[in-house]
């Protein structure tokens, strides 16, 4: 007989896999695992996945809880198992969690509430707290249905999973449903997609977000149409990344662009959209489009002089197969690509995150295109950092890059394609600068 309240084992595993302690659905889905394979009834789950490493959570249940914290970079993770009462053994708890860490271990169990010291008063119960119990969700607890008590009450389990995308300062936490539709790591990035509680389906490369459905239009209607609009005469067009289909779909609403070539470097970014994204995806099997699966900086570089129209560069943040597309080589490979009348954008990161790196590229195109040609963009992104973003227009011409072509088809346009964030107000005032924005591009004169 325990003579405590309580059991509670303190586990360190080390040497573990670091993939499995860096996924938040992962651990999440072994630590419910481990407490019902051990008999206890659960009744809630909190995790969070911090970028780029560690995941935090607890599971609570009737009989107390479960909790963790991992450093994949270390291979490391500490856990905390307590269950109350002599009908759940947390030592079943630790042996699944072992073997799913695939870990080495030093434990330590303590009785927590010694009956020795502690005595049981008359209280009473003054109000009635009734739990909601609808069905537990799928898929997460198969493995335990032969060890539970079948006259126990089946408690629906609130999950609550968190991503969260970080640097050493500042983060963006989106609540999720807790499994992951899509999680592949290929040749070049970790790719996968969420489905979240208040901004549907997201994409995250690196466990950085890359869009979600609720306000990816914000992003690629800017990227594509204050161009185009400019331009008015845009025939044909190079999309160097855009692997979500949020930016070809913009692009070909135009019925005068007669030929769109898109060069993604990672084939698993383009399946995962198609998958799981259908309103980005829309595009990919229109006639007009030439998708190549390559290396966009190569393929700027052997493209024919003069071919394009416009070109759209639609990377990720400067690090990994992106950071390339920050080089001044890359600019000036597209610069030669570009028609004598072509226009250029590119995702210019956001003044207040990426300071250096927006500072960099704006004074890159300058030397390239000249000074009177480049113009920053500004627009509200709300799921990255800082919710300001940045877009560089450059103009291998003279021309006024902050007004429309012609302002009545851009009106007539906006209307009959019903888009949701960019119109021809908005084309002119997204040229207008901050004062500190200014100030860090030398524009403040």
């Amino acid at each position: 007989m325990l003579n405590a309240l309580g059991r509670h084992i303190l586990v360190e595993f080390s040497d573990c896999n670091p993939e499995v302690l860096n996924d938040v659905s992962v651990i999440e889905k072994s630590m419910i695992e481990a407490a019902q394979i051990a008999g206890a009834t659960v009744i809630n789950s909190n995790f969070h996945h911090f970028s780029p490493f560690g995941v935090s959570g607890v599971v609570v249940i009737q009989e107390s809880h479960l909790a963790i914290h991992t450093w994949p970079e270390y291979r490391y993770a500490a856990v905390d198992l307590f269950t109350c009462g002599e009908t759940v053994d947390p030592w079943v708890s630790f042996e699944h969690l072992k073997t799913a860490f695939q870990a080495d271990y030093s434990a330590l169990e303590m009785n927590r509430g010694s009956l020795h010291q502690v005595k049981r008063t008359d209280f009473r119960q003054t109000h009635r707290q009734d739990d909601a119990m609808p069905s537990k969700p799928a898929g997460v607890a198969a493995a335990a249905e032969g060890t539970k008590n079948s006259s126990r009450p089946e408690y629906k389990i609130e999950r609550n999973v968190w991503f969260t995308d970080k640097d050493e300062n500042q983060a963006l936490s989106l609540r999720y449903q807790g499994d992951v539709l899509f999680n592949e790591k290929s040749e070049y990035q970790q790719v996968r997609v969420f489905d979240t509680c208040s901004y549907g389906r997201m994409l995250a490369i690196n466990n950085m977000v890359m869009c979600t459905e609720r306000d990816e239009f914000h992003y690629h209607e800017m990227i594509v149409h204050p161009a185009v609009q400019a331009h008015g005469k845009v025939k044909k067009a190079l999309v160097i990344g855009g692997g979500d289909g949020g930016t070809i779909r913009e692009l070909l609403k135009y019925e005068e662009i007669e030929n769109v070539t898109m060069v993604e470097i990672d084939e698993t970014v383009v399946r995962a959209a198609k998958l799981h994204l259908p309103t980005l995806a829309t595009e990919f099997s229109n006639p007009k489009l030439n998708l190549i699966i390559g290396d966009g900086i190569e393929f700027v570089t052997r493209a024919k002089t003069g071919e394009y129209d416009l070109i759209i560069v639609d990377g990720s943040d400067p690090v990994g197969p992106a950071k390339g597309l920050f080089s001044a080589e890359f600019y000036k490979s597209c610069h030669r690509a570009l028609s004598d009348e072509g226009l250029l954008v590119t995702q210019g990161e956001s003044p207040m995150f990426h300071t250096d790196t927006f500072v960099e590229l704006n004074a890159c195109l300058k030397s390239i295109f000249g000074i009177p040609q480049v113009a920053t963009i500004l627009f509200h992104a709300t799921t990255y950092p800082t919710g300001m973003w940045s877009l560089q227009l450059a103009s291998k011409s003279q021309r006024n890059l902050r007004m429309p072509a012609n302002t009545d088809s851009t009106r007539q346009f906006v209307r009959k394609t019903r888009l949701k964030y960019y119109n021809e107000q908005l084309h002119s005032a997204s040229f207008a600068l901050p004062n500190f924005v200014k100030k860090l591009l030398g524009e403040d004169d």
